[in-house]
């Protein structure tokens, strides 16, 4: 699968470079932890129905999970905002597996209805 295009890293300032890292690097970081402590980690926002659908999901597929919730419409968009550059995903939730990133909503519940989560799942 073909990533989307991303701009040259060796035509970004140095300064910027530096600015992108440390932006809610906390957040990120957090994360990166719960990745690697959870087998299956969804990550989302409050308000959001998708999430609440994919939580529904792979609870009811028997699927443990840890759940990071940042924000709602109304708050802590930065911090959303850096999750979605450091993942390349452009929405909530996103739902790791193994530390895989596997998508939002539409694609868990595609995997769960082949049965490709729960194989992944079964090595846990």
């Amino acid at each position: 699968m073909a990533s989307r295009p991303l701009h040259d890293p060796s035509r970004i300032a140095g300064a910027c470079i530096d600015k992108m890292a440390a932006f809610h690097s906390d957040t990120v970081r957090e994360i990166e932890e719960a990745l690697k402590a959870h087998d299956v980690v969804v990550v989302g926002m409050s308000q959001n129905p998708h999430v609440k659908n994919v939580k529904k999901a792979l609870e009811a597929a028997g699927v443990k999970l840890h759940y990071l919730e940042y924000g709602s419409y109304f708050s802590e968009w930065q911090k959303r905002l850096a999750i979605k550059m450091w993942s390349g995903w452009p929405t909530f939730p996103m739902v790791f597996v193994k530390g895989e990133l596997i998508g939002g909503e539409d694609l868990t519940k595609a995997a769960l209805e082949r049965g490709e989560l729960a194989a992944h799942a079964q090595k846990i």
